[in-house]
């Protein structure tokens, strides 16, 4: 089998499975309308139909699947807009979309830019989305790799590259348990653009020929300056009450019993003068009530970030703010003196710390950051972050240490603001490479 070249007997296999599952799909997002019709809207984009009379040819499409890799592909959106170009930006997700919308007011309304649903993986659907829109290349952001769209636009010799590109070594091994029909997967990319050395090479141990390495966008997008405004102004509020905050955040199922487990038996061991605040906020928005649940029932005293309409107060008497708002991830850092970072304390793989220490926020890492691994490697080689064990009384200990030693987390603070800016400007390697490979 020739590299990139479809595989006949699997994927014959992989569009029944589709076509079987595809009802699920339907009543999944049906189930899910239960907390917003949002859901339904655009259904038919997800099935490659009725993208209406806007309908944009020839733009530079980005496909970014959720919040996090709609936030990573700003700066490269943003790139692409000032010399000119349209955009088509696709996501899989309703949080991915709404993201987008956000950030991408202006050049909507504008019609430089062009939002839709990427189509479910079925041969037609990806067919109709390409005759559709006529991109001029595609880009997909990190860990996307849907084999008939790959495929597709290979046999068709439509430039797709995967960018901003990152490979586990736990994904690599998963990969290559599909053999050949696995690796042809990435080596129909026209082109991957990875983040690290370490992405670099298992990529290159999947067969794929066009590996560059250019670093990590994450650290090129820049933090809303009116969220960060708010955080310090929140900081300075708190720091007249002489009180501490510390930020989880982005956690994930199971995570939060072991945060609150641990500030319950912070607060509880009356090592402070003036009890420090925990700041909660979940990763995903439908279970903020889940969260707020737990911590009633752990004991303490909440109120939630939606209850203020400006930024929030100290709240002496608080033992905790839940954040169950979107959007406001800079503004929660910006008032934070340490960071716990979810999705790490779990096997998770770990969430976003970049953001945080653009934020100039030191960072407690869990074992679990094979998502960002190289950067938490980083991090922690340049004292922006430390690790930790994942139980409560690990927990406990160096939130303990870390907060009884402001000097520390100054320090913290600093090298976490030097580590950030350091490692900037994957946006225009990512450009240059792009020009090179096409």
């Amino acid at each position: 089998m020739q590299y990139g070249a479809r595989p006949k007997i699997w994927f014959a296999v992989y569009q029944l499975l589709w076509h079987l599952l595809l009802p699920f799909a339907f009543i999944r997002l049906a189930w899910r309308a239960r907390h917003s019709s949002e859901y339904l809207n655009h259904f038919s984009e997800r099935l490659g139909f009725s993208y209406g009379k806007t309908t944009t040819q020839g733009s530079i499409w980005i496909h970014a699947v959720s919040v996090g890799e709609t936030r990573a592909a700003q700066p490269l959106v943003e790139a692409y807009l000032a010399r000119g170009e349209t955009i088509l930006l696709t996501h899989m997700t309703l949080n991915g979309r709404r993201t987008g919308a956000t950030l991408f007011v202006k050049e909507i309304a504008a019609g430089q830019l062009h939002q839709v649903y990427l189509p479910y993986d079925l041969c037609w659907s990806v067919a109709n989305f390409i005759r559709a829109f006529k991109p001029k290349f595609g880009l997909f952001m990190e860990t996307e790799a849907w084999p008939t769209m790959v495929f597709y636009c290979a046999e068709i010799g439509l430039p797709l590259f995967l960018v901003n590109a990152r490979l586990s070594e736990r994904s690599a091994r998963r990969v290559k348990r599909f053999g050949n029909a696995g690796r042809s997967l990435f080596q129909a990319f026209s082109g991957i653009l990875a983040q690290t050395q370490l992405d670099a090479d298992r990529y290159r141990g999947l067969g794929v020929k066009q590996v560059k390495i250019v670093g990590n966008l994450k650290f090129d997008v820049p933090l809303d300056p009116s969220l960060i405004q708010q955080g310090k102004a929140w900081k300075q509020e708190l720091q007249s009450k002489q009180r501490l905050m510390v930020c989880a955040a982005s956690t994930r199922d199971g995570e939060e019993a072991i945060i609150l487990k641990a500030w319950k038996d912070l607060l509880f061991g009356n090592t402070f003068q003036v009890a420090p605040l925990l700041c909660l906020v979940p990763r995903h928005p439908e279970r903020f009530s889940e969260v707020a649940n737990q911590i009633q029932d752990a004991g303490l005293t909440f109120r939630c970030r939606s209850e203020w309409i400006d930024t929030p107060k100290g709240d002496a008497g608080v033992d905790v703010i839940l954040g169950d708002t979107m959007g406001e991830m800079p503004m929660y850092y910006s008032a934070a003196d340490l960071v716990v970072m979810g999705g790490s304390l779990l096997p998770f793989g770990g969430q976003n710390l970049i953001e945080a220490c653009a934020a100039g926020c030191p960072v407690l890492l869990g074992e679990h950051t094979y998502n960002f691994q190289q950067a938490a490697l980083d991090a922690i080689d340049m004292g922006a972050a430390k690790r930790i064990q994942g139980e409560p009384v690990a927990l406990v200990e160096a939130l303990k240490e870390l907060l009884l030693n402001t000097a520390e987390l100054a320090m913290m603070s600093s090298a976490a603001k030097s580590y950030a800016l350091q490692h900037q400007g994957a946006t225009q390697k990512i450009m240059a490479a792009l020009e090179d490979l096409h």
